[in-house]
């Protein structure tokens, strides 16, 4: 199985504090999903997310292709870390983790993402499509944060 990473940090003008309370609320993942993904939660969604936390979605990772996306909450270092983690969905392996991190006038936000598509070696031939469309969805999750939020100014 070969996985690939993808890596995203983002400057938020917001606390550590306020960083933690908008992004461990499983229900913001909509605001910061592109919508063509239709990501619908199926069944109650918390306010808070929790160790051993299972949330399933309908998610359309492509067009006319829907899928079932069953994630666990498997690690919560409140407020610093998170990670999801895929229990059944569109890819083999899905290792999401969510870092926080404070520093002058605001707060990183570091994204770590391994994967792996099914019938390896059989999928890499799609990798080059599926790599463009996690960079479109962080590429959405930037501009839904930042203009939610402001602009991070390096001075």
């Amino acid at each position: 199985m070969k996985l690939f990473e993808l890596k995203r940090e983002l400057c938020l003008p917001i606390s550590l504090d306020e960083s933690w309370a908008f992004f461990s609320n499983p229900r913001n993942l909509e605001l910061i999903t592109p919508p063509s993904l239709n990501l619908n939660p199926i069944g109650e969604v918390p306010d808070a997310m929790f160790a051993g936390m299972v949330v399933s979605y309908k998610v359309r990772p492509f067009p006319g292709v829907q899928s079932t996306w069953i994630t666990e909450i498997s690690h919560v270092e409140r407020p610093f870390r998170f990670v999801d983690e895929q229990r059944f969905g569109p890819y083999k392996f899905w290792h999401h983790t969510h870092e926080f991190e404070a520093i002058n006038r605001g707060v990183r936000t570091i994204d770590t993402v391994r994967y792996s598509l099914p019938f390896d070696p059989f999928s890499r031939v799609a990798m080059p499509i599926v790599r463009r469309q996690l960079d479109l969805i962080f590429a959405y999750r930037t501009d839904s944060l930042t203009a939610r939020f402001g602009a991070f100014e390096n001075r």
